[in-house]
């Protein structure tokens, strides 16, 4: 199942990626280990250059291009961190990019992706719909195609935190890791099953509208509606071809936990009250699951915080109470 992608692949992006990524923060966490009885550490992924873990599996899949396919340029659907992160790591290495999204990506995420220089298209009302518009201009010009998750490179690239982890933290028992298309749950999950197939690896995502969620109910990657969300950046379809994430998750990954929107909004104040941090919905919901005593912590936890790009007047009105 998962020969296509091999832990290998994972030490190669490392090893690539050194000078281009940050090796990010392990915090330990006195709030959720109080609160909880474990002890829990925060893996600062919000703190990655362009505000989350998406540059680590960008980075490597354009690093990973032959000259033809990254003179053609680049593009990608997305949710916006997947976009800020390949067009930051394109502008880079002087590449064109080329980033299309709905209209469900909040504004400064489209604005950050702007001001990198990309290219952007807003095109319909889901991941799904601004998927059709990538397809014409692969179609129409040319571009060489880097998705948000499904991808060896991405998956590779993304599973370089789970390495660290295991540098960093060797007692760990539990990680738990936001989860949308599953690339970065997967390539966790892989990293770490094949060092330690004890530790316990578990997504975390929100109730409203999780595709992957409901592709593992199904048994088959099946579409879901878009909806909109406190942790906008984990929305979108895994696609009914998924390749690898899907398999993945399924074979490597020990259970898979939903979050309301209320659990969010309180894992959010949680982490600015107590940890001092600033993170987006889609990075509080490992903090999210604790909190709401939906996953019990037990040994040695550490929760991927995996994004900080959140529209600064949403934040300042879930920090009031105003948002739930």
């Amino acid at each position: 199942m998962t020969d296509d992608i091999r832990p290998i692949d994972i030490y190669r992006a490392r090893h690539r990626l050194r000078g281009h990524v940050l090796h990010t923060q392990l915090l330990h966490s006195p709030s959720l280990s109080d609160h909880t009885g474990g002890r829990v550490h925060l893996k600062l992924e919000c703190r990655q250059i362009t505000g989350s873990f998406k540059l680590r599996g960008a980075t490597n899949a354009l690093l990973s291009l032959d000259d033809e396919a990254r003179n053609r340029g680049v593009i990608a659907v997305s949710t916006g961190n997947h976009g800020r992160a390949l067009a930051y790591a394109a502008h880079q290495l002087g590449v064109r990019a080329v980033i299309c999204m709905s209209t469900l990506v909040p504004s400064n995420k489209v604005e950050a992706i702007r001001a990198l220089g990309a290219e952007v298209h807003i095109v319909g009302s889901s991941q799904d719909e601004a998927e059709v518009e990538v397809a014409r201009l692969i179609r129409d010009e040319g571009l060489t195609y880097l998705p948000p998750f499904d991808h060896a490179d991405i998956i590779a690239g993304q599973g370089t935190v789970g390495l660290e982890l295991l540098d960093d933290l060797p007692t760990l028992d539990t990680v738990l890791v936001p989860l949308s298309g599953g690339g970065l749950l997967a390539g966790v999950a892989l990293a770490l099953k094949s060092a330690s197939p004890q530790i316990r690896v578990i997504g975390v995502t929100m109730a409203r509208g999780c595709a992957m969620h409901a592709s593992l109910a199904a048994g088959k990657p099946v579409q879901v509606e878009e909806l909109e969300t406190l942790a906008d950046s984990l929305g979108g379809g895994i696609g009914l071809d998924n390749r690898y994430t899907f398999k993945m998750v399924q074979a490597l990954v020990d259970d898979v936990v939903l979050v309301t929107e209320e659990d969010i909004a309180a894992a959010i104040r949680h982490a600015y009250a107590n940890e001092q941090i600033i993170i987006e919905g889609s990075g509080s919901v490992g903090i999210a699951a604790l909190l709401s005593g939906r996953v019990e912590s037990t040994g040695t936890t550490a929760i991927l915080v995996s994004g900080a790009n959140i529209d600064m007047a949403l934040h300042r009105r879930i920090i009031c109470g105003l948002e739930t």
